[in-house]
């Protein structure tokens, strides 16, 4: 049993027991003491512990962590403070500074988003060093889908901003005409400029966030 420490102890107390989930559970306990694998394991649910079910109203959907060393710390395309920032990161912070012409920090931490009630949620939660994907279609997927799943029965509007193929791919479990879904390339170099520079999802849920009258995300304050 995992203990996140908010109410998602409640909504997801009963994933743990589930089939699919003992078999994830026994494939990490082997990786992890056969491999180095990221992130640490007590960061894997980072994204969960920094931001409630109740608190949500922006997620952002990655593909699976980091797989450098140091790097991967349980929230999508953060890294901690002192960790130099990772190229994806970087495509991040040059779309909200041309977005919405602020400054951005000098380190990569995005726990400050994470506690404005952004979350920041990976398709899959854990991956081996140097092996982008290696734990993919291993339960994880099944996991995420329970998460974004019980965050579509919410009635206040989230915004879902959506970066890559396999973050776009969760599109269908959003199905509450009541949120709003941006999709853009992933923000790697080898894929963003092929529309995720200029998206202004930034700026767009912000505007989308402001017309229902829920308090704005300051993208800048980390």
């Amino acid at each position: 049993m995992v203990k996140l420490g908010n109410d998602w102890d409640g909504i997801l107390a009963d994933e743990w027991e589930k089939p699919y989930y003992k078999q994830l559970h026994s494939f990490l306990k082997s990786e992890y003491s056969s491999q180095r694998i990221y992130p640490d394991m007590y960061d894997i649910f980072n994204a969960l512990k920094y931001t409630s079910f109740s608190d949500t109203r922006v997620v952002i959907i990655g593909q699976d962590p980091y797989h450098g060393a140091g790097q991967a710390h349980g929230l999508c395309f953060s890294v901690k403070k002192g960790v130099p920032l990772p190229p994806s990161l970087v495509n991040i912070y040059k779309e909200i500074t041309d977005d919405l012409r602020v400054a951005m920090p000098e380190h990569g931490e995005l726990t400050g988003w994470a506690r404005q009630g952004v979350l920041l949620l990976n398709t899959v939660l854990t991956v081996r060093e140097g092996r982008p994907n290696s734990h993919k279609d291993k339960g994880w997927e099944t996991f995420t889908d329970r998460i974004i799943s019980e965050l579509n029965k919410k009635e206040q509007p989230i915004v879902f901003l959506l970066w890559g193929a396999n973050a776009v791919k969760k599109a269908s479990v959003i199905t509450n005409p009541k949120h709003y879904k941006l999709t853009a390339p992933h923000p790697s170099p080898l894929s963003a400029y092929r529309g995720f520079l200029g998206c202004k999802h930034f700026s767009k849920a912000n505007a989308l966030l402001e017309q229902n009258g829920i308090e704005t995300i300051h993208w800048e304050n980390l």
